[in-house]
């Protein structure tokens, strides 16, 4: 016979994730006018981290595109990638591997370029991050460009790994880093 205090448990665990079907996470990001420059608005997700519930919602939902793609790891970018990431490593139960700029990583990289507004910038993983036939799923907090996501993808498949999707929280459509994806699926919580 199941204990009382635990099927009361259970009934607060339902409601909650009732009471969060309806979300709107846009409710708990900041926009920051002219930073990082003049004529940027910047998306800080910061508010959404320090609230339990969106943070929460906001990784089942990527947890929950995940399910069905029987994923093998999680990679996501630096650094924001790592607060999204491996919190959905953990609840699929699953690895995660780190995407690092140069100098980042202590064993043997590879990396791939990619280019930025002035320039080109670089980004390494570790040489034995990925298994060959390894299903995995990108995860970042946002798709702008689609640079980080290019090389990510880039390093993947050098590694023998499969990219079976890609998800983030906001996309800021009009930088149409989508077509940087191609024809991989992704899943996007917010645009901008």
């Amino acid at each position: 016979m199941m204990h009382v205090s635990r099927i009361h448990g259970i009934m607060e665990c339902k409601n909650f994730y009732e009471r969060k079907l309806t979300m709107n996470l846009k409710d708990y990001i900041a926009s920051i006018e002219n930073y990082p420059q003049e004529g940027i608005t910047f998306r800080d997700i910061s508010p959404l981290m320090a609230d339990g519930n969106a943070y929460s919602y906001a990784i089942r939902e990527i947890v929950q595109y995940a399910t069905d793609k029987k994923i093998d790891m999680i990679v996501g970018p630096e650094a924001r990638g790592f607060i999204v990431g491996c919190p959905v490593a953990f609840e699929l139960g699953i690895g995660f591997a780190p995407v690092r700029k140069p100098g980042k990583l202590p064993r043997e990289v590879i990396s791939a370029d990619y280019e930025k507004e002035y320039g080109v910038d670089t980004l390494t993983m570790h040489a034995d991050a990925i298994k060959p036939g390894q299903r995995v799923l990108i995860v970042d907090d946002l798709l702008a460009t689609g640079g980080t996501v290019k090389a990510t993808i880039e390093m993947i498949e050098k590694l023998g790994g499969v990219v079976a999707g890609c998800a983030f929280l906001i996309e800021l459509d009009d930088l149409k880093g989508r077509e940087a994806i191609g024809d991989y699926d992704y899943k996007v919580l917010m645009h901008y």
